[in-house]
């Protein structure tokens, strides 16, 4: 391989290095702490935070105007500038000149949409943010706090009440396996609803959860989430109710709820009905709220008495519709209720949240029904949230651990210590020993860093105590292979050849030395971080990943520094030990 073909390769690798390494570059160094914790929100609090400083800032605007017509918006209106002057162009209108605070408001038909724009500054921003986060190094419970939690599930004791209540359990192992999955699936729901940040939640051996919680959480909080029961039940939708509140809502967005999301002014809607979210499913698997439904506050069916739930087709339309079957006084209930309310709107209501609303158009008896108007994948997420209410796993938590911040603060800072005192301890070393050599090693030590940052980054790995271990441990033994070939040109050197034809040499007789030592340390990290677990998996893992840049370092990098000093420099002799030259 020539200097030209190597320094491509330095250079594209160090390019690719900075591009994984960015988004941990902005999220750690260029966003503010108050941005990160909004950004370490449910998408649920960043669209509250976003509906409210956007009420804000409406209310401030509607002020200006009030004042004088005239006035001129600050710089931090500038976005909303341009989205007027947009919509006017877009109606084919002239642009007023100057743009006033008048002008603008005069760009949105009503203060819904002005609302919106300002809104939609306020989410992408803070979305932004939460992308850099999600593409950058993550930190371990044991750097930044939190929680770990193992839930048990009985789910033998979830598949006796099922027998108890004669429902027909075919097949023992799946219903288990469903139940299993449907708890993960509640889990995930409650705690993310709590606001919590990127939890991690997975199936541990048959009948445990263990759940992650970085950052600071109140414990109580969680366990009740986690061993409360998903509110489902249904209610009849006020359609006139709801049209009269849409219409109050499109021209007093900014002024409907408060911040806790109550309404401001309840006598905009009948006193026996309330305003719920209506929600679907966004391309992540997240609850995203489409607009509201006025329903009455007394309940039409409880989720218990929901026996199954499953997904099929039509027999005529071939449309995808869910099916569930309801107990005997589920039965009776809900038939009598269809009976009197033919034509109307009828709310599934979960946590809070209407997840889908159909009409009814019969009478419904029997406890077999049938809900159609479905794509698939809404039928799959209804039957989902159907499933809330009859799979009832009894869940335990069987330990917990709490980390503080200021425990994860204080690793943080060891850890940082003692791989910077390791590696200048390391290169001090070698510049002491190999004197002018050990410059390039100082260097591909550098580079070795930076690329091992820049991997965790690219794969969104999770960095902890133990992995800042074995970050430490790397910087030791990645130095052996510049030991290797300084040893071997010295070597070469002392047999009397020159600076260019010891360096050749010492890099051609290192090589399988320095591959073999490191294949095989590279070997039992892969083996340690797939049959370790925990803090074991995160060292191996490190390990695997500095075993792999010290090697690109010290044969690429290394060398090619050598070569520059030789070939571009013009330097002949060798500043490699005190002894030869």
């Amino acid at each position: 391989m020539n200097k030209r073909t190597r320094f491509a390769i330095i250079i594209a690798v160090l390019a690719v290095c900075f591009w994984f390494l960015w988004p941990s570059i902005s999220w750690y160094v260029r966003t503010p702490k108050d941005e990160q914790t909004l950004a370490l929100g449910s998408l649920e609090k960043i669209k509250d935070y976003s509906t409210v400083k956007a009420s804000e800032d409406v209310n401030a605007i509607k002020k200006i105007a009030n004042a004088d017509a005239s006035a001129m918006l600050d710089g931090s209106y500038d976005y909303l500038v341009k989205s007027a002057k947009k919509n006017y162009k877009a109606d084919n209108k002239k642009v007023p000149e100057p743009m006033n605070v008048s002008a603008v408001l005069g760009a949105f038909r009503n203060e819904k949409e002005l609302l919106d724009v300002i809104e939609g500054k306020y989410r992408d921003a803070i979305l932004k943010a939460k992308s850099r986060y999600q593409n950058s190094v993550k930190l371990g419970l044991d750097l930044s706090g939190g929680m770990n939690i193992i839930v048990h599930a009985d789910l033998d004791a979830a598949l006796a009440s099922q027998s108890d209540s004669n429902a027909a359990i075919s097949d023992p192992a799946q219903f288990k396996k469903d139940a299993m999955a449907q708890a993960i699936e509640t889990l995930t729901s409650r705690i993310d609803k709590f606001g919590l940040t990127s939890p991690v939640i997975r199936q541990q051996g048959e009948d445990r959860i263990y759940i992650e919680i970085p950052g600071a959480a109140d414990g109580e909080s969680v366990n009740t989430l986690i061993m409360g029961k998903g509110i489902l039940n249904f209610r009849l939708v006020d359609s006139d109710a709801t049209e009269k509140f849409n219409q109050y809502y499109q021209a007093h967005a900014a002024s409907t709820f408060n911040a806790d999301g109550n309404l401001i002014d309840s006598s905009i809607i009948p006193s026996d009905t309330e305003v719920i979210g209506l929600y679907t499913k966004d391309d992540y698997g997240l609850d995203e709220r489409i607009g509201y439904l006025v329903v009455k506050k007394e309940i039409a069916l409880d989720g218990q008495h929901i026996k199954s739930a499953q997904v099929s087709a039509n027999n005529i339309t071939n449309r995808p519709e869910v099916n569930f079957v309801l107990d005997t006084d589920g039965a009776v209930i809900f038939g009598d209720f269809t009976g009197a309310h033919v034509g109307e709107n009828l709310a599934i209501v979960s946590d809070n949240k209407i997840k889908s609303y159909a009409r009814i158009n019969e009478k419904i008896g029997g406890g077999q029904v049938a809900i159609s108007g479905f794509s698939v994948e809404e039928a799959q997420n209804l039957q989902k949230v159907l499933q809330t209410a009859w799979l009832s796993v009894p869940l335990e938590v069987e330990s917990q651990q709490v980390i503080g911040a200021s425990l994860g603060d204080m690793a943080i800072r060891q850890g940082v210590e003692a791989l910077i005192v390791g590696l200048i301890a390391v290169l001090a070393f070698m510049l002491i020993y190999y004197l002018g050599a050990g410059f390039n090693a100082i260097v591909a030590q550098v580079l070795n860093m930076y690329i091992m940052f820049a991997i965790l980054s690219a794969f969104n790995l999770t960095l902890t105590l133990s992995s800042i271990a074995g970050m430490i441990l790397t910087v030791g033994m990645s130095v052996d292979a510049n030991v290797i070939i300084f040893e071997r040109i010295k070597e070469e050197l002392r047999n009397g050849k020159s600076r260019a034809a010891a360096i050749a040499s010492g890099f051609d007789n290192a090589f399988w030395a320095i591959m073999d030592s490191n294949i095989t340390t590279f070997i039992a990290a892969i083996f340690l971080s797939q049959l370790g677990t925990g803090s074991i998996q995160g060292f191996a893992v490190s390990l695997a990943i500095g075993v792999v840049s010290s090697v690109f370092t010290a044969l690429v990098v290394s060398r090619l520094m050598f070569d520059f000093q030789t070939d571009v420099i013009g330097k002949k002799n060798m500043s490699i030990s005190w002894r030869v030259k």
